[in-house]
């Protein structure tokens, strides 16, 4: 049995990355003043972080259904089933879509579309799992079940730079934006599952990552009871923001000196909503502790 994995660019994937990891990656579209581009194409970091700084209107998109069908059936040619690994449904449409596509009858039993309910680097790690349990002769339904059991066994920690982005979402008011900016507040996000919850704010970037540490430490400790993270991987991430991610880094292994701590660029789709600047910590129950 044979079993394709297949994912999107909002797991952070790029193109040279899952080639080299055995892992189908389909691109998200972005609408940029009404342009359509596709991430991973004609949609690189730098340019959409230069689009971004010029103030174009950016809208994330799910990946195309025409799209989607067309990789299943090139999938389906060499593989027997395919695993779909789409972005979390408490934050797009996309995984839902697939799910009542999959119930084809062209589909049914052929591609499973997995609910993993994570979104970038920790969507990434549910890919190179389900890749690894693949090659392990495990069935797309035993991959999918793995991942679904497991879906919350995972934390993200957002330090946001700024508050515009936030603002042009509509995620704060106005008015909050700019009593924050005013006092200079570094909101802190968390992503656990499906969802987007503001976590705790802090005035210094020293105060937000010590503020992040200290959240993946009590998830493991109180949550996965692993206070050690011995079954835990760590990551960091950024938006546009790679020199503070290495400095973060160097204050997370001291904390956990036999950990290997990968760093890892936001997605797009993330850095659509909150923009550059940001600083973030992950963490996930694995049994792949060298990713």
């Amino acid at each position: 049995m044979s079993v394709a994995i297949l994912t999107d660019t909002n797991s952070g994937f790029s193109n040279t990355e899952a080639e080299a990891a055995g892992i189908y990656l389909i691109p998200t579209p972005f609408y940029i003043d009404d342009r359509l581009y596709y991430e991973g194409i004609d949609l690189d970091h730098d340019r959409f972080y230069e689009l971004q700084a010029a103030d174009k209107e950016i809208h994330t998109s799910m990946p195309l259904v025409g799209d989607v069908l067309d990789k299943w059936d090139e999938l389906l040619e060499e593989y027997d089933e395919v695993i779909y690994i789409p972005l979390s449904s408490g934050l797009s449409s996309s995984c839902e879509t697939a799910m009542v596509m999959a119930r084809d009858d062209d589909y049914e039993d052929r591609v499973f579309v997995v609910n993993n309910q994570r979104i970038s680097v920790t969507m990434k790690l549910s890919a190179l799992e389900a890749k690894a349990m693949a090659d392990q002769g495990k069935s797309a339904s035993e991959i999918r079940d793995y991942l679904e059991e497991h879906a919350l066994e995972s934390s993200i920690y957002i330090m946001v730079d700024t508050l515009k982005y936030l603002k042009k979402g509509g995620r704060i008011t106005p008015a909050a934006a700019a009593i924050g900016s005013l006092l200079r507040i570094k909101p802190i996000l968390q992503i656990q599952g499906e969802k987007l919850d503001k976590f705790a704010q802090a005035r210094t970037l020293k105060q937000a990552r010590a503020t992040m540490l200290d959240a993946i430490v009590s998830d493991m400790t109180d949550r996965f009871n692993d206070p050690e993270g011995k079954n835990c991987v760590i990551s960091i991430a950024h938006t546009c923001n790679y020199d503070a991610a290495v400095e973060f880094r160097d204050e997370v292994r001291a904390r956990f000196p036999d950990k290997k701590i990968i760093i890892d660029p936001l997605s797009l789709v993330v850095a659509c909503h909150i923009g550059p600047g940001s600083l973030a910590i992950t963490t996930s129950i694995s049994p792949i502790q060298d990713i």
